[in-house]
């Protein structure tokens, strides 16, 4: 089994809630992964001697700083920063290296960063975080990421002073249903491949952009090939075929879609908006999701005052998203309960539409995530990175508080207890920043700051 050691690094973010801080926060902390699990969390000093107590008397994993079974004697040093071909890289094959600690952060060049995964036998590679800070894989929990065509003639339009509206859902439609599957395919593998870039290993995607029994249903076919967090959405907006015919759409919805979109789905989701469906249609749709053992999240409050946040209230949706326009019963209900308020800042930066008050949410007492709502027309951005920089500048949330929305807040709306978290038994996904600090996240936007991302133990990036 693939063993691999980061140790050095000068902060990590666990989400571990250590003294009221909920993000948990270690210094000059190491981390261990075996497989795709993490299976030790403690100090870089310990961390050699950890290894050697391993060595000694395999244990398996049961809290943090706990001894795990070791797949080898090994333990092959890789610096972070340095090309493991290069004198200073890997020892050979075979050889044992201590684990090295130089407190401080040290700046690289990316062009020097490769790590090598190759080892002769058994062993565990030890990187050298160099200061560096690390945190969750990002936890991306609303995107549209299976669609055809481009809607930028939109966005610019909106820039001269042209409203959103979410009639501009239907272009997309039209030009998702004439594309081939090979198309969408390969357009879904790039956003993956944009995602897995900037730090984001684990995402939701939704349906939305077919609003037929078959276009619908090969959108989550072909979603379910890169997440096992797919969402039927039939109810986005109510197809031009249908515009004279509403109930007979939504009768389309609750019966053959939702039964051909059922199989690839976990969740079932509904536009409770004006232009789009009313809170009777809206709870339709989702008890007919429920009854087909899908989980309730909503679309609400996005483009003015509405029903959507008590709706998924009531009916115990994982969440509901946008959350702009809300009054003291909305924020009320949100905090006596379990649904999570997921923000959704790259739409408002992109539709000059007002952003979510986060504080007023947070001062409440209400779950907070954020995600990035990917899509072709109100927020073309898989930046999770931009979505933490948009909630500290103008949404009112301190850097700890977006990273924890976009990590945990975002693994509590897809009701995952496996990421979101770095601690022993959970998912090795992570993120290494060339940075010392997660506050570098909002304080230097639009900067490329993932050093090295983990997803399952594999380094993507």
């Amino acid at each position: 089994m693939t063993a691999t050691l980061i140790t050095n690094i000068g902060e990590l973010t666990t989400n571990v809630e250590r003294g009221g801080d909920p993000t948990g926060v270690l210094r000059d902390a190491a981390v261990l992964i075996e497989g795709s699990r993490i299976v030790w969390v403690g100090a870089s000093a310990d961390a050699e001697t950890h290894l050697l107590r391993r060595d000694a008397a395999p244990q398996t994993p049961s809290r943090e700083g706990s001894d795990v079974s070791r797949s080898g004697s090994d333990v092959h040093r890789v610096d972070a920063g340095v090309n493991p071909s290069t004198p200073g890289g890997n020892p050979t094959p075979g050889e044992t290296a201590s684990v090295h600690r130089d407190s401080g952060y040290r700046p690289h060049s990316r062009g020097t960063d490769a790590v090598s995964r190759e080892k002769g036998g058994a062993g565990t590679d030890v990187i050298d975080a160099g200061g560096r800070a690390v945190v969750p894989g990002f936890v991306d929990s609303h995107t549209h990421l299976v669609f055809g065509g481009d809607r930028a003639d939109e966005f610019e339009a909106r820039m001269t002073g042209t409203p959103y509206a979410a009639g501009g859902i239907r272009r997309t439609v039209a030009a998702t249903r004439a594309a081939s599957d090979e198309e969408l395919r390969a357009r879904l593998a790039g956003f993956v491949a944009e995602l897995h870039g900037q730090g984001t290993t684990t995402f939701e995607v939704k349906t939305g952009y077919g609003l037929s029994v078959h276009d619908e249903a090969r959108l989550a076919r072909l979603a379910a090939e890169v997440t096992p967090e797919v969402t039927f959405l039939g109810a986005h907006v109510v197809p031009a075929e249908y515009s004279e015919r509403r109930d007979e759409y939504v009768d389309l919805v609750v019966g053959d879609m939702l039964r051909a979109c059922a199989p690839h789905s976990r969740w079932v989701d509904v536009f409770c908006e004006r232009g789009a469906f009313t809170a009777d249609e809206s709870r339709r749709i989702l008890a007919a999701g429920v009854a087909h053992g899908l989980l309730p999240r909503v679309h609400g409050n996005q483009l003015g005052p509405g029903d959507g946040v008590r709706l998924a209230v009531a009916a115990g949706a994982a969440s509901v998203d946008h959350c702009t326009y809300l009054d003291d019963d909305d924020v009320a209900a949100l905090a006596g309960s379990d649904t999570v308020a997921t923000l959704l800042p790259g739409v408002e930066f992109s539709t000059r539409q007002p952003y979510p008050d986060a504080r007023r949410l947070i001062d409440a007492g209400v779950t907070v995530a954020l995600a990035s709502d990917c899509n072709p027309g109100s927020s073309f951005t898989s930046s999770m990175p931009l979505m933490i920089a948009l909630a500290v500048r103008e949404m009112g949330m301190t850097p700890s508080e977006a990273v924890w929305a976009a990590t945990a807040g975002g693994a509590r709306a897809l009701r995952r207890d496996d990421v979101g978290v770095i601690a022993p038994g959970r998912r090795a996904d992570l993120v290494l920043l060339d940075a010392p600090t997660r506050v570098h996240l909002a304080y230097r936007p639009g900067v490329p700051l993932i050093d090295r991302v983990f997803k399952d133990g594999v380094a993507l990036v």
